[in-house]
C-alpha cells in the first residue's frame, strides 16, 4: 500500500488496483485568508468554506494516484536590477547595471495560542452498520473500512487510529495542529503532519446524551432576490448537518436545525412565491445554512415571507446595503402589482 502525494487526496492506495478516475484531487495550491479556505484551481467554480472538514471534500479532478513527489513550482525571476547610462570624456555612452543591497527579512515565529478547553471526544457506535469503503473521521487517519472485525474489533494495524485529537489551526501562514508543537508552511507538509494520538477509529459517532432539556431558539433569516432566484440566509452556528433537515416544497420552506447547547430551531415559513423545489437547493456552512430558490416566475417579491397585509411594490434586486445592487434594471411585477402600479 501507499499514500497518494495527489494534493487534496492523502489517500492510502494498492498500486495493482489504481484505476483511472479513482483518485480527485487539486492541481493548484490551497488559499487561506481571513478565515476562509479555497483552493487556487476552482475558486471560480466551489465558493470558499470556513469549515476545514468542508475545505477537504472539494474535489475538482479525477485522474490515477500517485505515490511521486508533486513537482515544485518554479517561481519566475523578478529582477531589481537598474541600469544607468555613464558619459565620458570622448562623449560614449556605457551602461551599468546596479542591483540594490538586499533588505534584511526578519521573521516572527507566531506565539502558540492558549489550548482550548478539554472536550470529550466522539466514540465510534459499534452498532451502526458502515459501508466498506468509508474514512475514518478522525483527523489526519486517512485510513477507510474494511470489515468490523478488521477496522472495529481487531488488533491488528488497521484497527489502529492515529490520529490528531483537535482541530488544525492557521496563523500567518504556519499550518499544525491545536493538540501539537509541530508547525510547517507548505499545505502539503500540513497534511503529512503524523497523528499525535493512537486510538480507535471513527466512522459512526454516538449520539450525545444530554443531561439537560433541549431549548428552542430563534435565528435571524436574511435575503435578497435575483430576476430569477431568492438567496436564504439562516444564521444557526455550528448546525448539525447529519442529525438537521431542510425540506423545500413549492410555496414553503421549513427547517429543523439541531444546534450546539443543546439548541434547536424549528420554523416553516409560507413563501411569497411560486418556487422550483428541483431546481432548489441549500448548503451548509459553519455559521449559517444557506438557500438558493428557483422562482418558478420572474414576478419581483416585496418580502420572504407571504403576508395579507397590503405592501409597497419598490424592492432592490441583490444586496442591500451601501454596496450597490445586482441583477435587473427594471421590475417585473405580477398582475395584481401591475395594476397598483398603473393606478
Amino acid at each position: 500500500m501507499g499514500r497518494c502525494t495527489n494534493k487534496g487526496c492523502n489517500q492510502d492506495f494498492d498500486p495493482e488496483n489504481n484505476p483511472e478516475g479513482s483518485c480527485t484531487f487539486h492541481p493548484g495550491a490551497p488559499v487561506f485568508h481571513e478565515g476562509l479556505k479555497s483552493w487556487s484551481c476552482c475558486q471560480d467554480v466551489n465558493k470558499p468554506v470556513l469549515d476545514f472538514d468542508d475545505f477537504m471534500k472539494i474535489t475538482v479532478r479525477r485522474s490515477f494516484h500517485t505515490a511521486q513527489a508533486p513537482k515544485p513550482e518554479t517561481p519566475k525571476p523578478v529582477s531589481n536590477a537598474t541600469v544607468s547610462v555613464v558619459e565620458n570624456k570622448a562623449g560614449q555612452e556605457t551602461y551599468i547595471t546596479s542591483v540594490p543591497a538586499a533588505i534584511p527579512i526578519t521573521i516572527s515565529t507566531p506565539a502558540t495560542p492558549p489550548p482550548p478547553l478539554e472536550e470529550k471526544e466522539e466514540e465510534d457506535d459499534l452498532s451502526v452498520d458502515v459501508p466498506v469503503g468509508t474514512a475514518c473521521r478522525h483527523k489526519g487517519c486517512g485510513k477507510t473500512f474494511i470489515s468490523s472485525e478488521v477496522s472495529r474489533l481487531g488488533e491488528g494495524e488497521e484497527a489502529v487510529c492515529i490520529y490528531h485529537p483537535k482541530q488544525p489551526i492557521f496563523h500567518e501562514g504556519s499550518k499544525g495542529y491545536l493538540c501539537c508543537r509541530r508547525r510547517v508552511l507548505e499545505f502539503e507538509e500540513f497534511l503529512k503532519i503524523e497523528g499525535c494520538k493512537r486510538g480507535k477509529h471513527l466512522f459512526a459517532p454516538k449520539d450525545k446524551p444530554s443531561n439537560q432539556e433541549e431549548e428552542h431558539v430563534t435565528c435571524r433569516i436574511d435575503h435578497y432576490q435575483t430576476p430569477t432566484e431568492i438567496h436564504v440566509s439562516v444564521f444557526a452556528k455550528q448546525a448539525d448537518r447529519d442529525r438537521s433537515a431542510v425540506k423545500i416544497a413549492s410555496n414553503e420552506i421549513a427547517f429543523d436545525l439541531v444546534l450546539p447547547g443543546p439548541k434547536r430551531f424549528r420554523r416553516s415559513i409560507e413563501l411569497f412565491g411560486p418556487i422550483d423545489p428541483e431546481a432548489s437547493s441549500y448548503k451548509y456552512y459553519g455559521t449559517k445554512v444557506e438557500l438558493i430558490l428557483r422562482k418558478a416566475d420572474n414576478r419581483s417579491w416585496a418580502v420572504l415571507e407571504k403576508t395579507d397585509r397590503t405592501l409597497p411594490i419598490s424592492f432592490t434586486f441583490g444586496v442591500g446595503g451601501r454596496t450597490g445592487t445586482i441583477g435587473a434594471k427594471e421590475l417585473i411585477l405580477d398582475d395584481q402589482n401591475a395594476t397598483r402600479a398603473r393606478t
